[in-house]
């Protein structure tokens, strides 16, 4: 899930700064002398947002995986029972002459 936000807020990014570097005044339409420095700090932000939900979202799965591997592991294995070995007969005693 993370993974997928993180290409989506990519490409909202790299649209930001193509258009912002082109025409400044469409993204930050709300200014009245926006500049495209403005438009660059933005920029790498949410690059570093989008590379932050990408590496979290990578961490996750990896965790999920790993858990569902272990959770496999003890489904097939059978735990460890302790079976039970017979005993060695013993000597009859025979009286000595």
């Amino acid at each position: 899930m993370l993974i997928k936000i993180a290409f989506h807020t990519g490409l909202w990014t790299l649209l930001f700064f193509i258009l912002g570097m082109i025409k400044p005044k469409w993204p930050l339409f709300f200014m009245k002398n926006p500049d495209r420095f403005l438009i660059l700090i933005i920029s790498t932000v949410l690059f570093m947002a989008a590379a932050t939900l990408y590496g979290e979202g990578n961490r996750q799965k990896a965790l999920e995986e790993k858990a569902l591997k272990e959770t496999v592991s003890k489904i097939v294995d059978p735990s460890a029972a302790p079976i039970p070995v017979p005993e060695a007969p013993s000597k009859p005693n025979f009286p000595k002459n």
